[in-house]
């Protein structure tokens, strides 16, 4: 089973917490063994998820959606992002080398077809720029990869 993540960052240490749990109850039917993660490691759910997954056995592979895509990423979240890239068992880039919105989309078209099941961490609104959660959900539903929305009760972004 490969399941690709995609979901809102920026979230609550309270939000982290509730997502984590909705992640972990989302793999736990899941056979570590045989399951792929396919993420691009930014901060928030795609970290919690790689981190989630590889501590039960199963395999990340990572989606760099530009060349400057670390450089984006908030300083803090650098050596988390390090660790997962090197332990990922592939790594598919999009070719870009800005890490600008219709990079982002790539780097999700990517993640959308290397997936048999998407996890969105997704409070169902539009997005806010192109290549935000909502079109990546909308995206995978256009291609009929089922989608599992994961968003805790009552929060708000």
């Amino acid at each position: 089973m490969r399941i690709g993540i995609t979901g809102h960052r920026g979230l609550s240490a309270e939000m982290e917490e509730q997502v984590r749990q909705l992640l972990g109850s989302s793999l736990a039917s899941e056979d570590p063994s045989t399951l792929t993660i396919v993420s691009c490691i930014a901060d928030g759910p795609d970290t919690w998820i790689a981190e989630i997954a590889l501590a039960q056995g199963a395999q990340l592979e990572v989606v760099i959606p530009a060349d400057r895509y670390r450089a984006g990423l908030p300083e803090w979240h650098h050596p988390a992002y390090d660790r997962l890239l090197e332990s990922a068992t592939a790594v598919h880039r999009t070719g870009c080398t800005e890490s600008d919105e219709a990079a982002h989309m790539a780097g999700s078209e990517i993640l959308v077809r290397r997936a048999d099941k998407l996890l969105a961490v997704w409070d169902g609104l539009p997005a806010r720029g192109y290549g935000g959660t909502a079109d990546v959900v909308a995206y995978a539903r256009q291609r009929g990869v089922p989608v599992e929305v994961l968003w805790p009760r009552g929060a708000r972004r």
